[in-house]
């Protein structure tokens, strides 16, 4: 079995400084998943460490917590003399004040992409790349690697790095021991994934997304070939359904699909939660009881054993059904991540869950899941889509897949990555208007503040309320429960 929290996520042995970063390095955009997961990484390896971001998040919460002195605000001053390094997110501008102050003084600025390939030992990296599913796939595999780890006994504990926080451990990032297996969430923004080589990989599914970067689907498709073709000879990658042939042939690689070299057999279902059984190249795992709802975490946990059985057990010298059962049983022990179809609780009737889905073919999913685990309640949502970009080039796709729920409120748009993110052509009121004509009840009454009453005071009794999107939509919680509580019985 998987060990406690803090024995899973603390290395038995001091780690020295990772090669080629210098001691003294500055983050900006650290509440950034990526970025803070990669400092929780640096300061596990013993680097003295800097940051600084727009806005206060749980993440800048957790690098305080970790001795990091942080700046919050756009007025972030200038660097410190003694840094050697800095590390910027995606989403910071060439014209950042603490960029151009590096830039003038020669001190080197790379983005987070570039710091991601020397976090691990290509060796043991196994990289995890899709359009949806990479951070529950990621956290899975994790798990899968410590379920190994736990059969082989005295052995270098596994660590990974992960867009999302797991749940049970309360982090987005683990340090690896020495000669120890990395689980390495691998993004397709900025061609983040192309800066790693590793070991073995996992694409779950390749769709149209981030097309503000990659402009058509055709240059995604490429980013994604190149990536398969960059995984060492002697791994082995792993590859979901939806997967384009052009990803397959690029790789260099033994390649398993799924549907092919692996087989799914569902065997039940409960409140939404899949078993199945998985069956591939010389191995058979008769039964997966997974502890995370949605009929699409059975591909995901299939791709993620499939890779741990496949390279992983053999690379470590074990293998058989014994291996392949102890990586099953590491898997079964996840629970999910935070933003990912997470309960919120309840106020009275109502069952609150949030997601991070801000992409069509992420929302449809979700509301499939609520469907199954919360079965017999109507689904009233609270969507925040994320991008102009995004919401103008799915428009239609977004009407289309939230014509399921029966009532929707849609905030403005969230504006990431405002300096790429081009002209608004689609707004809120687009999406509500579209699901008007479709029959649907829907809003658009502005910014979180005027829609979170809004959608609170149309909640009916046995309901479920499906909090969605990518944005600052996750920092609802409290308010939300506040004005449930306020407004008393419905």
């Amino acid at each position: 079995m998987v060990d406690s929290k803090l024995d899973i996520a603390r290395p038995r042995a001091p780690l020295s400084l990772l090669p080629g970063v210098p001691q003294r390095v500055h983050l900006i955009g650290a509440g950034g998943a990526g970025v803070s997961g990669a400092a929780r990484i640096l300061v596990a390896h013993g680097h003295s460490l800097s940051a600084q971001d727009r806005a206060e998040s749980e993440h800048l919460a957790a690098l305080r917590a970790l001795g990091v002195p942080v700046r919050v605000g756009t007025d972030s001053g200038r660097l410190d003399e003694q840094v050697e390094l800095v590390v910027r997110s995606a989403a910071v501008g060439d014209d950042d004040p603490q960029v151009a102050d590096a830039q003038e003084r020669g001190v080197p600025v790379i983005k987070y992409g570039q710091m991601l390939g020397r976090l691990g030992p290509a060796d043991r990296t196994l990289g995890i790349a899709g359009t949806h599913g990479k951070t529950t796939t990621s956290w899975m595999m994790y798990h899968a690697l410590r379920g190994l780890e736990s059969f082989l006994g005295d052995v270098p504990r596994a660590g990974a790095l992960v867009g999302g926080i797991c749940r049970e451990l309360a982090t987005n990032a683990i340090a690896p021991e020495p000669e120890g297996w990395f689980a390495v969430e691998a993004c397709e923004y900025d061609r983040t994934f192309l800066q790693l080589a590793p070991r073995g990989a996992v694409v779950t599914n390749v769709e149209e997304d981030h097309l503000d970067y990659y402009g058509d689907f055709d240059s995604i498709k490429g980013a994604f070939a190149r990536f398969a073709d960059r995984i060492r000879p002697d791994g082995l990658l792993v590859i979901g359904t939806d997967v384009p042939r052009r990803v397959e042939e690029a790789a260099r690689c033994t390649v398993w699909r799924l549907g092919h070299e692996l087989e799914i057999t569902l065997l039940g279902e409960r409140a939404g939660c899949f078993s199945f059984a998985l069956r591939g190249p010389d191995f058979e795992v008769p039964r997966i009881d997974l502890g995370v709802p949605g009929a699409f975490n059975v591909e995901n946990a299939a791709l993620a054993l499939g890779l741990v059985i496949g390279l992983v057990a053999p690379a470590c010298g074990a293998g058989g059904r014994t291996a392949a059962l102890a990586a099953a049983r590491g898997l079964e022990s996840f629970k999910g991540c935070h933003r990912r179809f997470e309960s919120w609780g309840s106020h009275g009737s109502i069952e609150v869950v949030h997601d991070y889905a801000h992409h069509p073919t992420e929302v449809r999913v979700t509301l499939e899941a609520a469907r199954r685990a919360l079965p017999g309640r109507s689904l009233h949502v609270l969507f925040q889509p994320h991008q102009h970009s995004r919401t103008a080039r799915f428009l239609a796709e977004f009407i289309e897949c939230l014509r399921f729920a029966d009532r929707v409120v849609v905030t403005e748009v969230y504006g990431a990555r405002t300096h790429i993110d081009g002209e608004v052509t689609a707004g809120a009121q687009d999406i509500a208007d579209g699901l008007v004509a479709a029959g649907v009840r829907s809003v658009a009454p502005g910014g979180l503040e005027a829609s979170l009453p809004s959608f609170v005071d149309g909640l009916p009794e046995n309901c479920a309320a499906l909090v969605l999107g990518a944005g600052d939509v996750g920092h609802i919680r409290d308010e939300l429960f506040r004005q449930l509580a306020l407004r008393g019985p419905a």
